[in-house]
């Protein structure tokens, strides 16, 4: 229960004291209230900015750190050399993958390209039928790249939404609709990679081949790849294996 106050009525000036001590009251209390919401929103921001440090601070292993010290201070370094010098900062006993990434000019650069060696990954390639058809509305998806005669695109529009976000929609652009669909999957299965930028940002990540391959097949490989993407487009490159740091490669601009 509160305090209860008390007023003398009839005597103006008293009358007058106790409003405004009411109005003190109410002025420092609503000002003490405000002061104390906005402690409670500055705790919180500091609360959310130190749980995003913390998450951002990556903590390494041992071995991936010892495996940094044998790159070497080196900023940049020849494609060839950086493929030897990522082969000996080996630390994991798996045959881990070799991947290029891109910093590139823009978003919406795509294309495909043979690589003279295989990267190792197996590219599961389908063509539409009707079975093919049966398995998408049952919500099975078990390939890697789709081909299609185009008399089945319209039949295809249905499953858009699905196979579009993943990048598996057929497209004459990226070369998967075609009148002779069986000739398109014989490149595929040989080994002809699609490549493209990410959806929101001029980014390339694309596997080249495993680390127990030969380094002149690796080098090969990669600059195959950068040959396809484009000299002129890339800012900036780097090479790494899937377990290991990345060693940034010299990319001579094309006069």
């Amino acid at each position: 229960m509160g305090k209860i106050r008390t007023r003398i009525l009839g005597l103006a000036d008293i009358e007058k004291q106790q409003k405004e001590e009411q109005k003190t009251h109410a002025e420092t209390k609503a000002e003490k209230a405000e002061l104390k919401e906005e402690k409670a929103v500055e705790a919180k921001k500091n609360e959310e900015k130190t749980a995003k440090v913390n998450v951002s601070k990556k903590v390494r292993g041992k071995k991936y750190l010892e495996a940094k010290k044998k790159l070497g201070t080196v900023k940049k370094m020849k494609l060839p050399e950086a493929v030897e010098l990522l082969k000996k900062a080996k630390y994991v006993s798996f045959d881990e993958s070799v991947d290029l990434h891109m910093n590139v000019e823009k978003t919406g650069l795509r294309g495909e390209v043979e690589l003279p060696h295989s990267t190792g990954k197996t590219v599961r390639v389908a063509i539409v039928s009707d079975t093919v058809l049966e398995q998408l509305a049952n919500g099975k998806i078990e390939f890697d790249v789709l081909i299609t005669h185009p008399s089945f695109m319209s039949k295809l529009a249905r499953f858009a939404k699905v196979l579009g976000p993943k990048g598996l929609m057929p497209n004459p652009k990226a070369g998967t609709v075609s009148a002779t669909p069986e000739e398109v999957a014989k490149k595929f299965l040989k080994g002809t990679l699609r490549w493209k930028t990410e959806p929101k940002f001029p980014l390339i990540h694309q596997q080249i081949g495993k680390l127990s391959y030969d380094s002149k097949n690796l080098t090969e490989n990669a600059q195959a790849f950068i040959n396809a993407v484009g000299k002129s487009q890339i800012k900036a490159l780097f090479i790494a294996s899937s377990m290991g740091p990345s060693i940034e490669i010299e990319v001579e601009k094309e006069e």
